[in-house]
């Protein structure tokens, strides 16, 4: 069964997908790499007909008229997430990978006693492994394909810092709150003891509209992805994502 998306959507990691990946790596003492693609979005050749106007410094001077027809995609471009993710799927499969049926970014290899889980996250990638030759196999093999570094050892991925250490794996998102107070600029504010006021002041039929909705709607989905360690304040966030429509 093939993928139900749109021509410009690309599956992302879930995050209770990598909950459970890096759980599994706790329990089984795998290693965990992570690795990153130069130029994702540069590698897949384009089904459809694109066109774009000749780049800047670049023009035909007999034919500035003209047009440009893509071959490849291009940083910007709104297929390119979905050619990249297809380009990567399709090269893991001939590598032994399958797609998981509850996450299509997630890809998992079982071979006898080896296993290895890839996460992806648009050119973010990470590799567990149940060897350390199966993951140096699975590097030479992406490396080879792709113009990619291996990081090393599991540090910071999608806002979430880890650091393992001989009794497991801590997480914690410290920087990534702190830019989202930052963003939000609410460096001086005063914290809170706990992380709702049970008096709710959010009401969609009073109060004003907020100035700059673009900006609600970045940090409603930046806070998102801070329920990943902080949990407790899922409900919050929940009331804020509630006027996402009309902040």
């Amino acid at each position: 069964m093939g993928i139900d998306y749109d021509e410009t959507f690309s599956p992302v990691v879930k995050p209770a997908t990598i909950c459970v990946v890096l759980s599994i790596v706790v329990s089984k003492n795998w290693t965990i790499h992570q690795l990153n693609v130069k130029n994702a979005f540069l590698y897949r050749h384009l089904s459809e007909t694109v066109y774009m106007h000749q780049p800047p410094g670049f023009r035909d001077r007999n034919h500035p008229d003209h047009v440009c027809l893509l071959k490849k995609s291009l940083y910007g471009l709104k297929q390119a997430p979905r050619a990249w993710y297809q380009r990567f799927a399709s090269f893991l499969s001939t590598i032994g990978f399958v797609n998981s049926k509850t996450d299509h970014s997630l890809f998992i290899y079982t071979h006898g006693d080896d296993t290895s889980y890839i996460l992806l996250y648009v050119d973010d990638i990470i590799l567990t492994t149940s060897s350390h030759s199966l993951r140096d196999t699975i590097i030479a093999a992406l490396q080879s394909e792709f113009s990619m570094t291996d990081l090393g050892p599991l540090n910071y991925f999608l806002g979430v810092s880890a650091t393992r250490h001989s009794g497991g794996l801590f997480l914690h998102q410290s920087k990534y709150a702190e830019d989202i107070i930052s963003c939000a600029k609410m460096v001086n504010c005063k914290s809170a003891l706990t992380p709702v006021d049970t008096k709710s002041k959010l009401s969609a039929t009073s109060g004003e509209k907020f100035d700059d909705p673009t900006l609600y709607r970045s940090l409603g989905g930046a806070l998102q992805y801070l329920i990943f360690t902080r949990p407790d304040i899922s409900y919050a966030v929940q009331q804020i994502c509630l006027y996402m429509h009309d902040p």
